[in-house]
């Protein structure tokens, strides 16, 4: 009986152990399934974070390639201070078709001559005025010796800085293009500007006198830049918008060598630098139904690297800034106030007979953009003969 207990009571404790077990078995899975759903969010957080470290590392190394290959392409500016080399050879779209260039009106109603005087800051007077006959002649028949005696203080370093290429390597503004824009069996000088830029208020002198050595104008307008943009004296291809948002398409120039294809942004002068969206500029542009101009435009955008005004195409060559800052050149004598303060007729006086750096900078200015034209159309024009000419584009890699 004794023995018979203890079984008994052996078995008993043996279920009792049995029983303790499962209910700790089923406390443990409640307990498992308790915090299962917090174990399954770490270990999908676990895969994510080491997902997302694989891919940071594929994207820091194509981030990085793409440093490296853009650090080989030189950022430029509308200003013409750069110091790098050129870039290579730009892969551009051919263009050689035939049409009529735009000619704009010789007036605008609703922006008229204006020939009351205002101070230094609020300057219009005689905007929108054409050019006499002498002071079209100064751009027209331009002494040659002024471009010989310019381009020889490019090569010997007089300007400095002062002019994109008046150093090796220093004219990182400009892309060599594929294929020049061909229209009628020419290539072409195509101008993208603001009349509210101070910069390409500069430039146009440079670019006038450039342009007179392959052809001639039969118009050109006195105007300014914008009022909080310095109002400095300059000329104007056609009469422009000063009063209003619009586009100033097209000039009276003619040539046997180059077209000359001319885009002016308008804004109200009263202001400062402005530019309308690209997407307005390219709206007005299809409105005029011009297929020159029109392409002209879509070549512009399709080489992808507009920065800012004045924005130029010189036959092969794409210039991305101004051609120099002449805004106070070091050793102006006192009395000869830098461009900011000239009048027009100040002006005139400096070109017809350079009495200082100043007049002389503009002359330089044209030269580049002289050897980049010429380098173009394979010095067929009289003006590439200019000793100085086939210098500067061996000096600054033109051919």
């Amino acid at each position: 009986m004794f023995k018979m207990a203890d079984n008994y009571s052996s078995s008993k404790e043996n279920k009792e152990e049995i029983d303790k077990n499962l209910k700790g078995n089923e406390k443990k899975k409640f307990e498992i399934n308790k915090y299962l759903p917090y174990i399954l969010i770490i270990l999908v957080l676990v895969v994510v974070i080491v997902l997302f470290a694989n891919l940071s590392s594929e994207l820091n190394g194509i981030s990085n390639k793409l440093n490296s290959l853009s650090s080989a392409k030189p950022t430029t500016s509308v200003t013409p201070n750069s110091t790098t080399e050129n870039s290579t050879i730009l892969s551009d779209p051919s263009y050689n078709i035939t049409g009529s260039l735009i000619v704009p009106p010789k007036s605008l109603p609703n922006d008229p001559v204006i020939t009351a005087n205002a101070s230094f800051g609020s300057r219009l007077t005689n905007i929108n005025q054409p050019l006499n006959k002498s002071e079209l002649a100064l751009f027209n028949n331009a002494n040659d010796s002024y471009f010989e005696e310019a381009g020889q203080m490019i090569l010997n370093g007089t300007f400095g800085g002062y002019v994109f290429g008046s150093t090796v390597g220093s004219n990182a503004e400009v892309k060599i293009l594929d294929n020049p824009f061909v229209v009628n069996g020419k290539p072409s000088v195509i101008y993208f500007g603001s009349t509210t830029c101070i910069f390409c208020g500069e430039n146009r002198w440079a670019m006038a006198l450039a342009l007179g050595k392959f052809g001639n104008f039969s118009e050109l307008y006195k105007g300014y830049s914008s009022f909080g943009d310095h109002d400095i004296p300059t000329i104007y291809w056609a009469p422009a918008h000063y009063n209003q948002s619009a586009e100033d398409l097209g000039n009276f120039y003619s040539s046997k060598y180059i077209n000359f294809i001319s885009i002016e942004d308008d804004l109200p002068i009263t202001g400062g630098f402005q530019l309308n969206p690209m997407s307005t500029i390219g709206a007005r542009i299809n409105a005029t139904n011009n297929s020159v101009y029109i392409n002209a435009f879509k070549f512009i955008l399709q080489l992808n690297n507009f920065q800012g005004t004045p924005y130029t195409i010189w036959g092969k060559y794409n210039v991305l800034g101004a051609d120099d800052a002449d805004f106070g050149f070091k050793s102006e004598p006192s009395g000869n106030p830098s461009i900011e303060y000239k009048t027009h007729n100040m002006v005139f006086d400096n070109i017809s007979h350079p009495n200082s750096e100043f007049g002389y900078l503009e002359y330089a200015g044209a030269d580049l953009y002289i050897a980049m034209t010429c380098a173009s159309i394979n010095n067929t024009a009289p003006i590439c003969s200019l000793p100085v000419i086939p210098k500067l584009e061996s000096y600054e890699g033109y051919n």
